[in-house]
C-alpha cells in the first residue's frame, strides 16, 4: 500500500521526476565524457606536447567530481523538498518511520542508479558525436580516442552508487527524525541576518582589491612565472567570493535606498529576495563564477589553438601547392582547384648546378614569407635579378626545390643559354588557391602525387616543409588535442555549472511560493510575479556570468606566449556561452514559474 500511495505521488509530480531525473542524466554523461579522456592516459600523451597533460586530467577530474558532487546534492535537495510533504502525510496516516526509511532509500538509490546507466549510455553517444563533429567538421587529428572506454565506464558506475547510496542514507535519516508537523508545512523562510555596514564596505573594498590585483598578475605572468599564477588563483578566488559576499550586497542596498526604484512596481521585493538569497548562494555563485570562467576559457582557448593552425601554416609559404617535375602532372587535376595564381619555372640540372631562366623570374617575381619580430610575418617578392645576386633570396627557392638539389648551385640564364642547355628540362610549379582550407582535399591529392612521381619526397627527406600541406599537417596535430579538449572540457563544465544554479534555484522553490501567493492575494498582477521571478533568476544567473567574463577576458593575457593574437574571434565562444546559458535561464524560469506562481483559473 505504502509502494502504491508513493508510485502515486511520483507520477502526480512525473514533470519534477523528469527534470530531476534528465539532470542526473546529465550529470552522469558528462562525467563518463571527461572520464573517456582522464582516464586515457594514450590519448592524452599522444595529442598533447604537455608532459604533465595526464597530472593535469586526473586534476581536472577530481576538480569535476566535486562540481559533480555538489550538483547531486542540490538536485537531492530538490527531490527532499519535492516530497517530504508527501512522507509527512504517509506518517500521519500510520506509516512506520522504518518503512518510510525503507521507501526514501529505494526512491533515492533506484532513481539515482537509472539515471547513471541512462547517463553512461548517453555519454557514449555524445562522446561519438563530439568525437565526429570537431575531428571531421574542423578537421581535427585526434588519435587514441574511443566513445567506449571500460575504466571511464566502471569508474563512473562506482562514483555515482557511492555517492546515490550515502544519499539515500542521508535522506532516510533526515526525514525519518524531522517531527511530522515539520515535514507537513514548507520550508521556513530564510531569515536575513543583518550585516555591519563597516564589514560590508571593507568586504566590498577587500574584492574589489583582490580581483584587481589577481588581474594585473595574469598581465604579468610572463614576468614572475608560476608565482604570478599561484597569486592570481588565491586572489580571485577570494575576490570572487568577496565580490557575491560584499560587492553585489552593497550594491543592492543602494538600490533599495533608491526610493523611485525600488517603489516601481514589485522592485522591493525582488531586491528583497536577492538579499538574503545572495547570502546563502555565495558559495555556490563563487564557484559557478570561477568554473564558468574555466569553461568559457577552455572553449576560447582551444578555438585559439584553430585559428593558430591557419596562422602558422600561412606562415610557412606563401604558395598553396609546388609541384615539382610537374609536366608529369596532368593539368586537369590543377585546374580543378580554380588558382588565383599558377606560375611555372622551368629548369635544368647537372650533377652540381641548377640552371633557371632569369627573365621569368623578372616577369613573375617569387613569392617568399619572411618572419618578422614576436612571430608576426611579411610576404614578398624576389625577381630574377634579385635571385642571381642575393643568396639570402636564393635560399627561399631553394627551399621548393627537391631534396637532392637544394645542395646544388644555382645559376640564372638568359632564355637562349638556357635553351642552348643539352640536358632534358623540366619544371617547377607554384600555385595559390581562393581559400587554401576548402581546397584541402584536392590539395592533399596533388601532394600524394607529387611525391610518387618524386620518390626523394618520400619519408623523412622534405625537412623543409616546402609544400603548404605538410605544414598543416604538422601544426594541426600538434594543435589539434588542445582544441578537442578545449571544446570537450567547456561545454561539459558549463552544462554542469548551468545544472547546479538550476536546481540550486528549485531547490528553495517551495518556500519561495508563500510569498508568490501572499503577492497573488493582495492583488498583485500575474505579469508582475513573472517580471519580478524573471528579474530575480535573471539576477543569479547574469552577475556570476559577467564575472566569469571578466575572469576570461583578463586571463587571456596568460596565453600570449602561445597564441598570437588570443582575443580574435573571441565573440564566437562567448555566442556559443550565451545562448546555452540563456536557454538554462528560460529552462529554470520555466520550472520555478510553475513552483511559485498560482494556478491560473479557467475562465
Amino acid at each position: 500500500m505504502l509502494l502504491k500511495l508513493s508510485l502515486s505521488g511520483m507520477k502526480n509530480r512525473l514533470r519534477d521526476y523528469l527534470v530531476l531525473f534528465s539532470g542526473l542524466v546529465v550529470a552522469a554523461g558528462i562525467f563518463y565524457m571527461f572520464e573517456t579522456l582522464a582516464s586515457n592516459e594514450a590519448f592524452l600523451k599522444s595529442n598533447s606536447t604537455i608532459s604533465a597533460v595526464v597530472f593535469i586530467f586526473h586534476l581536472g577530474s577530481i576538480l569535476l567530481g566535486i562540481i559533480t558532487l555538489v550538483y547531486i546534492l542540490y538536485a537531492n535537495s530538490f527531490l527532499m523538498t519535492m516530497r517530504q510533504r508527501d512522507y509527512g502525510l504517509f506518517m500521519m496516516l500510520g506509516a512506520k518511520s522504518r518503512k518510510i526509511a525503507q521507501l526514501i532509500f529505494l526512491e533515492t538509490f533506484f532513481v539515482g542508479i537509472a539515471a547513471t546507466i541512462v547517463g553512461v549510455l548517453l555519454g557514449i553517444g555524445l562522446a561519438a558525436g563530439v568525437n565526429q563533429l570537431l575531428v571531421h567538421q574542423l578537421n581535427l587529428t585526434v588519435s587514441h580516442f574511443s566513445p567506449v572506454h571500460f575504466s571511464a565506464f566502471l569508474t563512473t558506475l562506482i562514483f555515482f552508487v557511492v555517492i546515490f547510496f550515502v544519499a539515500a542514507i542521508l535522506n532516510a535519516t533526515k526525514i525519518v527524525k524531522l517531527p511530522i508537523l515539520n515535514l507537513l508545512k514548507d520550508a521556513d523562510t530564510p531569515v536575513q541576518v543583518k550585516r555591519s555596514k563597516l564589514l560590508l564596505f571593507v568586504e566590498t573594498l577587500a574584492g574589489i582589491a583582490l580581483l584587481g590585483i589577481g588581474y594585473f598578475m595574469m598581465f604579468k605572468v610572463m614576468n614572475f612565472g608560476i608565482f604570478a599564477l599561484v597569486i592570481a588563483l588565491v586572489t580571485i578566488v577570494l575576490g570572487t567570493y568577496f565580490v557575491f559576499d560584499g560587492v553585489i550586497i552593497f550594491i543592492i542596498s543602494l538600490l533599495k535606498r533608491s526610493a523611485n526604484l525600488a517603489l516601481n512596481k514589485l522592485n522591493n521585493f525582488t531586491l528583497a529576495q536577492l538579499t538574503f538569497r545572495l547570502k546563502d548562494y555565495t558559495k555556490m555563485l563563487s564557484m559557478v563564477a570561477m568554473i564558468f570562467a574555466l569553461a568559457l576559457g577552455a572553449v576560447t582557448v582551444g578555438l585559439g589553438f584553430h585559428k593558430e593552425i591557419t596562422k602558422m601554416t600561412e606562415a610557412t609559404n606563401t604558395y598553396d601547392l609546388v609541384l615539382n617535375n610537374s609536366q608529369k602532372v596532368a593539368q586537369g587535376q590543377v585546374r580543378k582547384l580554380q588558382p588565383i595564381s599558377n606560375t611555372s619555372y622551368q629548369m635544368k640540372e647537372t650533377a652540381d648546378t641548377v640552371y633557371f631562366i632569369q627573365s621569368e623570374f623578372n616577369q613573375t617575381p617569387l613569392k617568399v614569407v619572411e618572419m618578422k619580430e614576436a612571430g608576426d610575418f611579411t610576404k614578398s617578392e624576389y625577381s630574377g635579378d634579385r635571385l642571381a645576386t642575393d643568396v639570402t633570396a636564393s635560399d627561399q627557392l631553394r627551399n621548393l626545390e627537391l631534396p637532392s638539389q637544394r645542395s646544388k648551385n644555382q645559376v640564372f640564364l638568359s632564355e637562349s643559354d638556357f635553351a642552348a642547355l643539352p640536358e632534358n628540362t623540366s619544371s617547377l610549379q607554384l600555385i595559390q588557391v581562393k581559400d587554401f582550407s576548402t581546397s584541402l582535399e584536392k590539395i592533399a591529392d596533388l601532394v600524394a602525387l607529387n611525391q610518387k612521381n618524386n620518390p626523394e619526397l618520400s619519408g623523412d627527406n622534405n625537412l623543409s616543409l616546402s609544400q603548404k600541406y605538410d605544414a598543416y599537417t604538422v601544426y594541426n596535430s600538434l594543435f589539434s588535442g588542445f582544441e578537442f579538449m578545449g571544446f570537450f572540457l567547456g561545454l561539459a563544465f558549463l552544462t554542469m555549472l548551468a545544472s547546479c544554479l538550476m536546481f540550486k534555484i528549485l531547490s528553495g522553490a517551495a518556500s519561495d511560493a508563500i510569498r508568490y501567493q501572499m503577492l497573488n492575494k493582495i492583488g498583485a498582477r500575474r505579469n508582475l510575479l513573472q517580471s519580478a521571478l524573471k528579474k530575480e533568476i535573471g539576477t543569479l544567473f547574469l552577475v556570476p556570468g559577467i564575472l566569469g567574463i571578466f575572469h576570461v577576458l583578463f586571463g587571456l593575457q596568460m596565453f600570449k606566449s602561445l597564441l598570437q593574437q588570443p582575443y580574435q574571434g573571441i565573440w564566437l565562444p562567448f555566442l556559443i556561452f550565451t545562448v546555452l546559458y540563456i536557454l538554462y535561464y528560460f529552462l529554470t524560469v520555466w520550472l520555478y514559474s510553475g513552483i511559485v506562481l498560482p494556478k491560473e483559473k479557467n475562465s
